[in-house]
């Protein structure tokens, strides 16, 4: 039964893929929708009923389907885990899944190909869900690789604006940097235990088995570069705010419920080996703090409301990361999941702004949107909130976690965590300001149309608001479930269970307190001053730099891009054309002798037998002068 429940569960999309792909436009655009938002709500569905099952019993289940391969001692199966951690992950991905696709028949309702959308829609949870369920690291590759693919095929969605398809090149080509490292990690895995299976690495890793540690602390680097693409941390995270040219609910499920929290699965997953390699873990943690900072920074600064809230997800994400390098991985697992309930309503109630506006992104072309759209506005206030890290929301209580693991760790990258969580709560209310409060700036014809969101699109939203509001109750300080239920898959006790003593209360005290001067600041701007951000021609100074990305894009394609380009065309124009001239003269060469040498085949039977008597003499000649 749980085999067929399983396959269930992860075929579900992949069937609903397939439908769309081949019945989809002739069955309708709004047919096409459901279709393939039920195909995701039946893989919720199998994931809460083997979520109770295994919350009830404390046992993972071990699903072996068949034999991959086998070579030599080493031996790999496609089988699923289903445990802790995964059902935890499939949770958050089927069921914001599930709301973005109910989203996204309104949202995309008269693109002219809305049958494809949610095929690749389908497609991306389809090859999540393999990720997260695969029970070791090729199936977990599989996975991997797919939501890759389908980034690319959902940022490069509306294809026929140019610039789309260059962001969606971008993010398949940084992913594949960092896809190698993560190859080359599992190769050493591999080599080292001879197995790939996560229960096998964890018996033998935590066994006290000699092995080499060395070994594992470089194979614990290159996975992390892995995760370091996929999840947009430095220097491997300028595609993720490009990844802002597709559709808006691509944005939303790529940032909030899947792409972007592979990395932190992957990490969490294979605790057990980075547990082995603290000069690693040192490294993730200050990669992580540092990523969080300058993410913010740019955040500060940016007019596209998409591209504010992409800078917070890999701010966010760096948070994430903050967590796990000090061993914190509940901690992260705890932000990962109330960061999807917030963003994904962020991002998806920017779409719902930027439907109402026909597609206008530039937050300085908005203002006033409170009253048009009053779900819209609560909705995204209360996210809003959440992320800045306002108490009782549920961004308070998972980044309270992390600031005050740092805390015990290291000063300084606490120091760092809190400057990020206090841009976080400005630029998030300077958003929301803008957008939503004193007069409207955009042009008449849209002020017309100003109208709420359909149905379709608050319904989500209002579910999302409620999650950010009540998410934080599955981790308390000193009563943390969430602790409780990850407690197998840690490879030791970690550090959760904070206790409300007086540092508790002076870190949540000073955390509240950052988070409120952020949004004081940024309301005594844009509301009693009401200023309003510079036209891009007229930004100087720091802001122009901030405003630019301190130019890493600019630095990449002087030192990377444009060296590689110029090889290319070197090997193109010298080498290549050298090598073809060697072949075609090798060509030429035969097609000359052939030429002459059919010559002698001319049909003469005087002449052959003339030949064949000169061959004869040639033979009896050598063999009588070797003698």
């Amino acid at each position: 039964m749980d085999n067929q429940l399983a396959l269930v569960l992860v075929l579900a999309p992949f069937l609903g893929f397939l439908c769309n792909v081949f019945f989809g436009k002739s069955l309708g655009k709004t047919a096409s929708g459901w279709i393939g938002t039920l195909a995701v709500v039946v893989s919720f569905v199998a994931t809460i009923s083997f979520f109770m099952q295994v919350n009830a019993s404390g046992k993972a289940i071990n699903i072996r389907l068949f034999e991959w391969m086998q070579v030599g001692n080493f031996r790999l199966d496609i089988g699923f885990l289903l445990d802790q951690l995964s059902l935890l992950w499939l949770l958050f991905v089927t069921g914001i899944g599930s709301l973005i696709h109910m989203y996204s028949i309104s949202y995309m309702h008269d693109d002219e190909k809305v049958h494809s959308f949610f095929a690749y829609l389908n497609l991306f949870v389809f090859f999540m869900i393999t990720l997260v369920v695969g029970s070791n690291l090729l199936v977990m590759f599989i996975g991997w690789e797919g939501v890759g693919l389908c980034s690319y095929l959902l940022i490069g969605f509306w294809y026929k604006n140019q610039d789309y398809n260059d962001a969606a090149k971008k993010a398949f080509i940084m992913n594949r940097i960092g896809d190698l490292g993560l190859l080359i990690g599992i190769f050493i895995l591999a080599t080292l235990f001879s197995t790939l299976d996560y229960t096998s690495l964890k018996a033998i890793i935590t066994s006290g088995i000699p092995f080499n540690h060395y070994w594992v602390a470089v194979a614990a680097f290159c996975l992390f570069i892995g995760a370091c693409g996929k999840s947009a941390q430095i220097p491997l995270y300028t595609w993720l705010p490009d990844a802002m040219a597709g559709p808006t609910p691509v944005s939303a499920l790529i940032h909030a419920a899947t792409m972007v929290t592979a990395g932190i699965f992957m990490v969490t997953r294979l605790n057990f080996v980075f547990d082995m390699a603290p000069v690693v873990q040192t490294i993730i943690a200050v990669v992580g703090a540092t990523t969080a900072l300058v993410a913010a920074t740019i955040g500060l600064v940016q007019n596209d409301i998409k591209k504010v809230l992409a800078y917070s997800t890999v701010s966010q994400l760096g948070l994430m990361f903050l967590a796990l390098g000090l061993g914190a991985y509940e901690v992260a697992v705890f932000h990962v999941i109330t960061h999807a309930f917030f963003k994904a309503c962020l991002f998806l109630g920017s779409g719902s702004v930027i439907h109402a506006l026909h597609g206008e992104q530039d937050m300085r072309r908005m203002g006033g949107l409170k009253k048009a759209m009053p779900i819209t506005f609560i909705t995204m206030l209360v996210s809003s909130l959440a992320i800045s890290g306002i108490f009782p929301f549920a961004g308070f209580w998972s980044k309270d976690e992390i600031l005050m693991v740092a805390f015990e760790h290291n000063k300084a990258l606490w120091i760092v965590g809190s400057i990020a969580s206090i841009m976080t709560a400005f630029y998030m209310f300077r958003l929301m300001y803008l957008t939503f409060f004193n007069d409207f700036r955009g042009t008449d014809e849209q002020k017309h149309h100003l109208h709420e969101s359909p149905a379709l699109i608050t319904i989500p939203l209002i579910v999302l608001a409620i999650l950010a509001t009540l998410g934080g109750a599955i981790s308390l300080p000193g009563n943390s479930w969430l602790n409780h239920y990850l407690a197998p898959i840690m490879s030791k006790a970690k550090h959760g269970e904070h206790g409300l003593d007086n540092t508790a209360y002076m870190l949540m005290g000073i955390a509240l307190v950052g988070a409120i001067v952020g949004i004081a600041i940024a309301y005594v701007k844009y509301i009693k001053q009401r200023q309003l951000p510079e036209e891009d021609a007229q930004i100087s100074g720091i802001n122009k730099v901030l405003y630019n990305k301190y130019y890493v894009d600019e630095a990449y394609e002087l030192l990377v891009v444009k060296p590689i380009n110029f090889l290319s065309r070197f090997f193109r124009d010298y080498i290549e054309t050298a090598l073809s001239g060697l072949v075609f003269g090798f060509g030429k060469v035969t097609t000359e002798l052939g030429y002459y040498g059919r010559k002698i085949q001319n049909g003469n039977i005087g002449l052959y037998l003339f030949a064949f008597v000169l061959g004869v003499c040639a033979i009896i000649s050598y063999l009588f002068l070797a003698q």
